[in-house]
Order: C-alpha cells, then structure tokens, then sequence
C-alpha cells in the first residue's frame, strides 16, 4: 500500500480544464534570457525610439519663432516638403549620386573579389592593402580629395593640366559630382570587395569541383556558379551600401559643401542646411522622415529580389 502511495505522489496530477499553466505567460517572459537582454533592449529604445518619437512630433511643429516654444503646424512642413523645387533637385541630384557610385562600386568590388578569389598567392597581402581606403574617416577622404583636385596645386589636377585640360573640378558644375562620385568609390569599393570575397570564400566546392570533371570554362563557371550563388551576397553588400550613400555627406561637405549652383548638394546635405543653417527645425524633420521612408522601402526592394530568386 505504502508502494501505491509513493507511485502515485510522484506521477504528474491531472490539472483542471480552464486551470491556467505553471508559471502562464508571465513566466514565460521573466525567462534567463529576457532578463539578461533587458538592459540592453531597455537602452536601445531610450536612444532610437524617443528620438524617434520626437522627430514626428517635431515635424508637426514649427521651430521659426523660438525653438525652445515651438507652434503647432499640422501637416504645413509636409506640405512644403512636395511642393519645394529644391527638395526635387537634391533628390535628382541624390539618384544620380547613389545609381552612378553604387554601379562603379558593384563592378570594381566584384571584380576584384573574383580577381582575388582566384589569386594562387599574395591574396592576404593584397586584401590588407586594398582595405586600407575604409579605415579613413569621410572627413580625411574628402580633404585627400580637395589636395589632389585643386585647381591651384592638386597632383590630379597638375597631370589633366599636363594634357590640356584646365578647368576647377571642383568649382564646375560638369565635373563636381563626377569628382566626389569618384572619392565614393575609391573610399567603399574596398567594403564591397570584402564583403563579396568573404561569401566567395563560404562557397562548396563540389559544384565547382563537378564543373571541372565536366570540362567546364572558367566563364561557365563565373556565370552558372560562382555568380548564382554568390548573388544574395552581393545584393547584402549593396543593400549596406545604398542605406549609407544618403547619409554620409562629409565628403561632400568638405569638397564642394554642395555647390557649385547645387549641383552636388544631395538630400542629405539639404536637410543639413535646412536643420542648421536655417534652423527650420520642423521642416528638418520632415525631410529626415522622407529620408527613413524611402530607406526602407529600399531595403524591402532588396530582400524582395534576394528572396524572389527561390
């Protein structure tokens, strides 16, 4: 008898229908894990969601009389933000900046991945040399480009005049935006190339391996291979670099600080104007929201082609 009690003291009992579960929901969250992650999350959202928060209310607001006693303005910097003409210009302006200098990025960053993933020797020396560009400030990059492109005494701008050809790079509006697209590249093909090569590298080797007991070319290979399964890499290192294009503009700045008549001045650099040259706070907001906008709707288009291939 004894026996029975013991066996039955220590199988699970029945619970009751409706009776809620050990712990319920709210045990389930005060888990290990939670707990642990809390104060970094608790962080986190102290310093992206308020500021958050605050740039819709801010749009919402007009700063011009005094900032520290903004008024309401209901959709007015909305409004602006459509019907302005320079808005327009700088997002034209932006487009040209981000398709141009992502392209020559995309093709000079893939090709020197595919140039050192087929590279017998000398790759590790190569790669740390060709990294070098990233580890520059935005800042240094754009004084670098200012030395070698002046008019006056710039190396770059002492060889064109060599071939007859003396114009301020700078100071002309046919060649500003060729010349900081140029400073791009130079600086963020470098994180292409790594980001690319690093997949290359994660690629099997039996597809390829199979490919060479076939008797396939080097070329069948790049293009039934290599780039099929290197694509979502490649689309990862563009998706990093399209969300960044529009935000740096230090070079910019440093270079032409948007001119000359504009013709550099991306949206960034507007809403840079806008915020603390103008101090239009509001309508600062407003820009910078469009600006998050249109972010994510290009990051979505990007996992969309990433997972439209499957």
């Amino acid at each position: 008898m004894s026996t029975e009690k013991a066996l039955g003291a220590s199988m699970p009992q029945p619970q009751p229908k409706g009776a809620p579960s050990a712990g319920g929901r709210l045990a389930r969250f005060f888990t290990t894990e939670n707990m642990m992650l809390a104060p970094a999350m608790l962080v986190l959202a102290s310093v992206s969601i308020f500021p958050f928060l605050y740039l819709i209310y801010a749009s919402l607001m007009d700063f011009s009389l005094a900032i520290d006693n903004p008024t309401f303005a209901g959709f007015r910097n909305w409004l602006r933000l459509v019907k302005d003409p320079l808005i327009f210009q700088s997002w034209k302006v932006t487009i040209v900046y981000a398709v141009t200098g992502l392209g020559l990025e995309l093709i000079l960053g893939v090709g020197i991945a595919l140039l050192l993933y087929a590279a017998p020797w000398g790759r590790n020396l190569f790669v740390t040399l060709w990294m070098l560009p990233i580890f520059v400030a935005p800042v240094v990059a754009g004084l670098l480009g200012w030395f070698l492109l002046n008019s006056s005494y710039g190396l770059y701008a002492w060889v064109l005049q060599q071939f007859g050809v003396h114009t301020d790079i700078f100071g002309t509006v046919a060649t500003a935006l060729p010349a900081v697209i140029l400073i791009d590249v130079w600086e963020w093909t470098p994180l292409i190339t790594l980001i690319v090569l690093s997949g290359l590298q994660s690629l099997p080797t039996e597809p390829l391996e199979a490919a060479e007991v076939d008797g396939a070319t080097y070329w069948q290979k790049l293009r039934y291979i290599i780039l099929p399964l290197s694509f979502r890499i490649i689309v990862v290192a563009l998706l990093i670099r399209s969300m960044d294009i529009m935000r740096f503009i230090d070079t910019i700045f440093i270079t032409t600080a948007g001119g000359p008549a504009d013709s550099t001045k991306i949206i960034g650099l507007r809403l840079f104007d806008v915020a603390f040259r103008f101090m239009d706070i509001g309508f600062a907001a407003a820009i910078g929201l469009s600006m998050l906008v249109v972010t994510i709707f290009l990051g979505k288009a990007f996992i969309r082609v990433m997972y439209g291939r499957e």
